[in-house]
């Protein structure tokens, strides 16, 4: 980053992902915040002309506020080291990487932490059949938010009629029971667990709705547990090559003990809205909003 004391920080948000409102509250929230730690913030919705507008602005760092495809994917990093602009979050192999689901698990798998069964099919034969025994969850492999989220349950007698604009190609998994444990990583830092409790599943709605769950930090579960999902979560973040902050998300099955805690998936540019996970675990280690924010433009660089 440069050592302006007052640094120009263009910050990313908005794109055309399904993800965009996200986006643009977590940008909105971020740039006060920087704005509050004493950045001169710009504020850049992010669209076609989007290389044009950063060569006119000349940034000493682009803080990244996307959500979804083009934004943490490894396609607006390209853009930003072809730009030699320095930019926060993870650089393009592990945005890449973690934004596709499968092969996610794939990296998980090979460093030995837990997962369940999964497998990519056709949208149109996952309409047609059970390609697994229910009960399973079927999402887009490269999107996150919980957007297009089906499951399937035991008793389901039919498919599910997955809506028009999937993908055509999805994930399937093994539905896995329990609570719902997310822990964020700060550099080398596994900061908290967090314990997400919701009347049903932990949708979009869940997620960014005023009320819709309720966090309890640190969370209320065993010290085997907690434990597990901090090592687990840093080991995800090293084992896919993260950088600045990622968040991972768990499953626990209380009536299995660890044998029951299965990572989901980890997160490079996780949600930074009001309701968002990630900035209430760093405010219960000490850490408030425009610090964490300011954090990541000290931590931004090209080479990522």
């Amino acid at each position: 980053m440069s050592s302006r004391a007052n640094p120009k920080v263009v910050v990313l948000m908005g794109g055309p992902s399904a993800e965009r409102e996200v986006s643009l509250s977590s940008g909105a929230e971020c740039a006060a915040a920087l704005r509050e730690a004493g950045c001169d913030v710009i504020e850049v919705d992010a669209g076609p002309d989007l290389a044009t507008r950063l060569t006119e602005i000349a940034p000493d760092v682009v803080f990244n506020a996307l959500h979804g495809r083009w934004g943490e994917d490894g396609a607006v990093q390209g853009l930003l080291e072809w730009l030699r602009i320095p930019y926060t979050h993870s650089g393009i192999l592990a945005s890449a990487l973690t934004l596709d689901k499968e092969r996610t698990k794939d990296v998980y798998r090979a460093v030995g932490l837990p997962v369940m069964n999964s497998m990519l099919a056709d949208a149109d034969d996952v309409r047609a059949r059970h390609v697994m025994p229910p009960p399973y969850v079927v999402k887009p492999y490269n999107e996150g938010s919980s957007v297009g989220i089906y499951i399937v349950h035991d008793a389901a007698n039919s498919p599910p009629q997955l809506a028009d604009d999937m993908p055509a190609r999805v994930m399937v998994e093994t539905y896995a029971p329990g609570r719902e444990l997310t822990t964020t990583v700060m550099g080398d830092r596994a900061l908290t667990v967090t314990d997400i409790i919701t009347d049903g599943w932990y949708d979009y709605h869940a997620k960014y709705a005023p009320g819709g769950s309720r966090h309890v930090v640190p969370a209320d579960i065993p010290a085997d547990i907690f434990a597990a999902c901090m090592d687990y979560a840093l080991r995800a973040h090293q084992a896919l090559g993260c950088r600045g902050i990622s968040r991972t998300d768990f499953r626990w099955d209380e009536s299995r003990g660890i044998d029951g805690l299965i990572l989901l998936e980890t997160n490079t540019q996780p949600g930074m809205t009001p309701t968002s996970l990630a900035p209430e675990q760093a405010a219960h280690v000490g850490i408030n909003f425009p610090q964490f924010c300011y954090w990541l433009v000290e931590d931004a660089s090209c080479d990522r």
